[in-house]
């Protein structure tokens, strides 16, 4: 309880579940590339999951949690700063900092509504396409035909493109952050840390990108 009831506490809260919600869009975004090896390779990657049973939903619960631990301590940490600056600064100087650390809890939230619409788009299936579309009478998901017709529409990968800028911006600060909260760099490593998150967040974007884009223009076909 004394770890909630400090900003280091709460930071470390913060870093934490950042690390778990990280590693877990680095590990989707390797079983989403099954994509690009074809229908049958992306069906059988969605169908192993679905077979975990159990274990599947209390993985799900635990990001879960580390999600909205992550948006509690992120939006709590966000007012008590802005708690202790009531007045604004005369002339605002901003001094060694990127868009990137300027605008995480935007870049959050807005993350947060793009994680809502992609699980009702193709975890709950129930906006983007009509059903019908990509399963037959027994209720079986063809999930690379729901891909891949998803990504046809132009106003989809339009919005996919949005998410994905917000998760760069948010991962191109946060990675950094996050081993700096951690205690495990100093004022050396941290340059390198910076430059490496920005890598990271610059490739993980890239590769989920990829998926809607290729799509689009007729590179992953039915």
């Amino acid at each position: 309880m004394q770890l909630f009831r400090s900003s280091v506490g709460r930071k470390l809260f913060m870093a934490c579940s950042g690390l778990m919600l990280a590693g877990f869009v680095a590990a989707h975004l390797l079983g989403n590339t099954t994509l690009f090896a074809g229908s049958e390779a992306i069906n059988t990657y969605a169908a192993q999951l679905h077979k975990l049973g159990p274990v599947l939903w209390i993985f799900r619960l635990g990001l879960l949690g580390a999600l909205l631990a992550h948006v509690i301590f992120g939006i709590w940490l966000t007012l008590q700063n802005r708690a202790a600056k009531p007045i604004g600064y005369a002339k605002k100087t901003t001094q060694t900092t990127t868009l990137a650390a300027e605008t995480m809890i935007y870049t959050g939230l807005a993350l947060l509504a793009f994680v809502v619409y992609h699980l009702l788009h193709f975890t709950l299936r129930k906006v983007g396409l009509e059903p019908s579309l990509f399963s037959d009478a027994t209720g079986q998901v063809d999930v690379f035909r729901m891909v891949v017709l998803s990504f046809q529409q132009w106003p989809l990968v339009l919005l996919y493109v949005g998410g994905l800028a917000a998760l760069f911006l948010h991962l191109s600060h946060g990675i950094s952050s996050i081993f700096q909260t951690l205690g495990v760099c100093n004022e050396y490593l941290l340059p390198l840390l910076r430059k490496a998150g920005f890598i990271a967040a610059l490739a993980l974007a890239a590769g989920y990108l990829s998926i809607p884009i290729l799509t689009y223009f007729g590179l992953v076909t039915l």
